[in-house]
């Protein structure tokens, strides 16, 4: 079992490495995609703590 999670984890490393070399813009996009769900997440979050307190 501990084998297959290092198999693909290597893969992923792989694949990732491999999609930034080859297509650069895409992967930024997909980045800049990924940091703006999260900065959204994280507002969200904010907003119903802050109308928690009221």
């Amino acid at each position: 079992m501990a084998h297959a999670k290092k198999i693909a984890l290597y893969l992923i490393v792989v694949f990732v490495l491999y999609t930034i070399i080859t297509s650069p813009e895409r992967a930024a996009d997909l980045v800049q995609v990924g940091f703006e769900g999260i900065s959204s997440a994280a507002q969200s979050v904010g907003d119903f703590m802050s109308e928690l307190v009221k």
